[in-house]
C-alpha cells in the first residue's frame, strides 16, 4: 500500500487494522488478502489482532516527526507474528524486527537511527538455521545501527560478506 498523502493514508491503515482485527471473531470478508490471512496465518496460531499491532508502526511513518519507539513496536510485531510461523524466539526475534524496522525507516530516509538504539540484546545471541533467511534483515539492519548516522550502499560488498557470515554463523550483531 501507498499513499501521497498522509490522511488517505492514515484511513486506510486503520481500515486494515480493524479489518485484521475481525478476523479473530468473524468470517474474513470477500477481500483476498483478508482470505489469505484467514486461511494461511489465523490456523497456525497468527491472529488478526497480532497483525493489527503492525498499523501503527506503520502510521508512524506518515508523521510530521517520526516516533521511532511506534516504528520499532511495529517491527516487533511483525518479526513476533514471523516468530509464530517459524516456531521461533519471539524474545530475540521482536529485538530483531526493532532494529529492522528502524533501520529500513532510516534507509528510506524517513527518519535518522536514534543514537540510543540498543543492539546489546543481539549480541553474541546465535539464531538458528530455519530463522536465518528472516533475520538475515535483521543483520543488515544491525550494521546500519553500528555505523549511523552514515549508511553503506545497498549492494556493498561489505554487506554481502555480512549476510554470508550471518548465514554461516548465525549472529545478528
Amino acid at each position: 500500500m501507498s499513499s501521497t498523502q498522509p490522511a488517505l493514508g492514515a484511513i486506510r491503515l486503520a481500515w486494515w487494522r480493524e479489518a485484521l482485527e475481525r478476523l479473530d471473531s468473524a468470517p474474513a470478508p470477500a477481500e483476498p488478502r483478508l482470505q489469505a490471512v484467514a486461511r494461511q496465518l489465523l490456523p497456525k496460531g497468527v491472529t488478526g489482532r497480532l497483525l493489527a499491532e503492525m498499523e501503527d508502526g506503520y502510521a508512524a511513518l506518515l508523521d510530521d516527526e517520526i516516533d521511532a519507539d511506534r516504528v520499532a513496536a511495529g517491527g516487533a510485531a511483525l518479526f513476533r507474528a514471523a516468530a509464530l510461523l517459524l516456531d521461533g524466539d519471539a524474545p530475540l526475534l521482536e529485538k530483531a524486527g526493532e532494529i529492522f524496522a528502524v533501520a529500513t525507516a532510516a534507509r528510506r530516509g524517513l527518519m535518522a537511527i536514534p543514537a540510543d538504539l540498543d543492539l546489546r540484546d543481539l549480541e553474541g545471541r546465535r539464531v538458528p538455521r530455519r530463522l536465518r533467511p528472516l533475520t538475515a534483515l535483521a543483520r543488515l539492519a544491525a550494521r546500519d545501527v553500528k555505523h549511523a548516522p552514515a549508511l553503506e550502499p545497498e549492494a556493498s560488498p561489505a554487506r554481502a560478506v555480512a549476510l554470508v557470515s550471518h548465514k554461516l554463523f548465525g549472529t545478528i550483531a
